[in-house]
């Protein structure tokens, strides 16, 4: 392998350890910042995301008006209030638990789906699933990036996309994938927020990886892929 292609054994497990203490935060500190340089290193982290067809389909934009901020967090309440009232029993559950940090992050971004360009390389089957997925790697790059610098993220989805399109003036066919929540923390959850205030909770890898056919956990007895087995119908 080259000079400069291969990480150390240090570098490898530093990933890992973030992927493992990413969460969705949603308690933020009030009145802290992200300086200039590490707000433009998190955004080109999401940048060099990969995309089908290097179409690159994500756009940020970067909500610095407070009288703006403020309507975003009224839309999510409006919609917060929505989920409460489809959840049923639930629904007074759900209202406990903390949605977001919309007016206490520092920074606040909105994730949005470009209109399409046109690119049929890698998605001529599934052309929205394609773009929808690219903005989502970038969403991810930038979690990662910045969990890596110590500040939280929280992905928030609870809007009405042709409503919060509306607000940002942004143009036809284009669509708001993501309210990102970003800034320092007081402290990082020890687990998913989900399952500490026990709403929900994850499932084991080895039950969602099947081997040659859906709902098929069962490892197949012999790593070897030059003998053939069954599949099942």
């Amino acid at each position: 392998m080259p000079e400069g292609q291969h990480f150390s054994d240090q570098e490898r497990d530093s990933l890992y350890r973030i992927i493992e203490a990413r969460r969705d935060m949603r308690h933020f500190t009030p009145g802290a910042q992200v300086d200039e340089d590490t707000l433009t290193r998190l955004l080109q982290a999401a940048h060099r995301a990969p995309s089908v067809g290097l179409m690159q389909p994500w756009r940020f934009i970067r909500i610095c008006n407070a009288s703006l901020r403020q309507r975003i967090a009224q839309q999510v309440a409006e919609e917060r209030d929505a989920t409460a009232a489809a959840l049923g029993d639930r629904g007074a559950e759900f209202l406990q638990l903390k949605v977001e940090g919309i007016r206490e992050c520092a920074e606040l971004l909105v994730a949005a789906l470009a209109p399409d360009d046109g690119t049929v390389f890698g998605r001529r089957t599934m052309p929205g699933e394609m773009a929808l997925a690219s903005v989502a790697c970038a969403i991810q790059n930038l979690w990662l990036a910045a969990r890596a610098e110590n500040l939280g993220m929280g992905w928030v989805s609870m809007f009405d996309p042709a409503a919060l399109a509306q607000l940002l003036a942004m143009p036809p066919d284009s669509k708001p994938v993501a309210i990102l929540c970003l800034g320092p923390v007081e402290k990082f959850y020890a687990a998913p927020m989900l399952e500490q205030q026990a709403w929900r909770q994850s499932r084991p890898l080895h039950e969602l990886v099947f081997h040659d056919n859906w709902d098929n956990t069962e490892l197949p007895p012999s790593p070897s892929h030059s003998e053939p087995h069954e599949i099942k119908p």
